[in-house]
C-alpha cells in the first residue's frame, strides 16, 4: 500500500471508486448547466451514452491512481469511439473537450477539499497525474474526432462533386437521386491571391485551404440549402441554390471577398437544374470576358460585357476592327491619350491629370488621332467605332 495515494487517511482511488456511479450522474448534470450545446442534446443520449462514457472516464481515473501510471491505450479506446459519435452528430470539438476538462476540474475540487496539510506531497502527486490524464484523454479525443469529420468530409465533399457533375452534365437519373434546388445562381470566380500565400510551403498550402474555407462559409451564409463548389485557390464553380427571392450578386461576391481578405472577380447565371450546363458555360465565357479586358473585381453579368462578349466571339471583322487603329501604332502617347479619354467618359481634364500632361496636349493629341485614323470621338457613331476597335485590340495586340 506504500505506493498508494492517500488523502486524509483514504485512498484516493477508494474515495473516487466507491461512488463513480453517482458522480457520474452528478457530473452529467453539471455539462448541462455549463456547456450550452449539452442543454440540447436528448435526454436518452445524456443519460445513456454520456454517463457511461462519463463513469467510465471516473474508473479510469481510479485506476491512474491506484497505480499511478497514465491511462492505458485499451481503457482510452471507449473514449475515442465516444469522440467519433460526437463528431457524427456535429457536437463542435471545443464542446467535447470542455466537458472533459470541466469533468477534471470538478473531480480535482472534490478531492482537494479533503486534504490536510500532512497531505502534501500526495497533492502534487495527484496533481501530476491530473495532468497526465488530461494530456492523454484530450490526445485521444482530438485525434478520434478529427479523424471521423475528415472521414465526413471526404464523404460530404464526395457527394458535392456527384451533385455538381451531375447538374453539369444534366443527368437526370442523378439529378433525380440528389433532389436538386428549384434554382441555383450559377457563379465562375477568380479568386486573387492573399498575402499568406506567398510564403513557402507547407504555409502556402494552408493558407490557400484557409482562405477558402473563408469563402465557403460567406457564400453558406446566403443560401438555405447546401451551397455546391468546385474551389481550389484560384477559383472555380459555384452553385449557390435558392428557393425564393434570388440573392443579389453583388452582395455574395462582396461578402466572399471581405471573408476572404482578397479581390474576388466573379461572373454569374440564374438557372433551374436543366439549364446549369449552359449557365455554366455562360458564366465562365463572361469571367474570362472580364479577366481579358481589365475589369476590376467585383460581380459581373453578362449585360455588363455585352460588347466585349461579342468582340470575343470568332469573327473575321473582329481583327479588322482592331486595325483600324493601325495607324497610332507609331504614335504610343496618341493610342494611349484616346484610350484614357474613353475611360473618362470623354473628360480632357480628367484625361490631362491621368497622363500628367496639360489640357491642349490632350487636344492636340486627338486632333492628330483623328487626322490619321478619319475616326473622330465627337461623332457618336465614330466613337463606337473607336470603342469597339480598342477592345479589339485587347483580343488582337499588334
Amino acid at each position: 500500500m506504500s505506493d498508494v495515494l492517500i488523502l486524509a487517511g483514504c485512498p484516493v482511488h477508494e474515495l473516487l471508486e466507491r461512488q463513480a456511479t453517482s458522480l457520474a450522474r452528478q457530473l452529467v448534470h453539471v455539462f448541462v448547466e455549463e456547456i450550452p450545446i449539452y442543454r440540447r442534446l436528448p435526454r436518452e443520449e445524456l443519460d445513456g451514452d454520456i454517463t457511461r462514457i462519463t463513469e467510465h472516464n471516473l474508473r479510469m481515473i481510479c485506476e491512474m491512481f491506484r497505480h499511478r501510471r497514465p491511462p492505458a491505450s485499451a481503457e482510452l479506446a471507449p473514449l475515442r469511439a465516444s469522440a467519433a459519435r460526437r463528431a457524427q452528430e456535429r457536437v463542435p470539438l471545443e464542446a467535447l473537450l470542455a466537458a472533459y476538462h470541466l469533468g477534471t476540474r470538478w473531480i480535482w475540487d472534490r478531492l482537494i477539499a479533503t486534504a490536510t496539510p500532512a497531505d502534501f506531497a500526495a497533492v502534487i502527486d495527484l496533481n501530476r497525474l491530473v495532468l497526465i490524464y488530461t494530456e492523454a484523454v484530450t490526445s485521444a479525443v482530438c485525434a478520434a474526432y478529427l479523424q471521423e469529420r475528415e472521414g465526413m468530409l471526404c464523404q460530404e465533399q464526395h457527394a458535392m462533386h456527384t451533385a455538381v457533375s451531375a447538374l453539369l452534365g444534366g443527368d437526370h437519373t442523378a439529378l433525380a437521386a440528389i433532389r436538386p434546388a428549384p434554382g441555383y445562381l450559377v457563379m465562375a470566380i477568380t479568386v486573387g491571391e492573399h498575402p499568406d500565400e506567398k510564403q513557402d510551403e507547407p504555409g502556402r498550402s494552408i493558407a490557400g485551404r484557409r482562405k477558402l474555407a473563408r469563402i465557403r462559409a460567406a457564400v453558406q451564409g446566403h443560401a438555405t440549402e447546401q451551397v455546391l463548389s468546385v474551389l481550389d485557390a484560384t477559383g472555380g464553380l459555384v452553385l449557390l441554390p435558392y428557393g425564393g427571392e434570388v440573392p443579389i450578386v453583388t452582395e455574395v461576391v462582396e461578402a466572399m471577398s471581405r471573408a476572404a481578405g482578397v479581390p474576388i472577380w466573379a461572373a454569374a447565371e440564374q438557372a433551374t437544374p436543366a439549364e446549369v450546363p449552359a449557365a455554366a458555360g455562360v458564366a465562365e465565357e463572361v469571367l474570362e470576358v472580364a479577366r481579358i479586358f481589365g475589369h476590376p473585381p467585383g460581380a459581373y453579368r453578362l449585360a455588363d460585357v455585352l460588347l466585349e462578349y461579342q468582340l470575343t466571339r470568332p469573327s473575321r471583322a473582329t481583327s479588322r476592327l482592331a486595325g483600324l487603329l493601325d495607324p497610332l501604332l507609331n504614335n504610343p502617347d496618341l493610342l494611349r491619350t484616346l484610350k484614357v479619354y474613353l475611360e473618362t467618359g470623354l473628360d480632357r481634364r480628367r484625361t490631362a491629370e491621368l497622363l500628367h500632361v496639360h489640357p491642349n496636349t490632350v487636344d492636340y493629341r486627338l486632333r492628330r488621332a483623328v487626322s490619321l485614323t478619319g475616326l473622330d470621338p465627337a461623332k457618336p457613331a465614330q466613337l463606337q467605332q473607336i470603342g469597339a476597335a480598342l477592345a479589339a485590340r485587347r483580343l488582337t495586340p499588334r
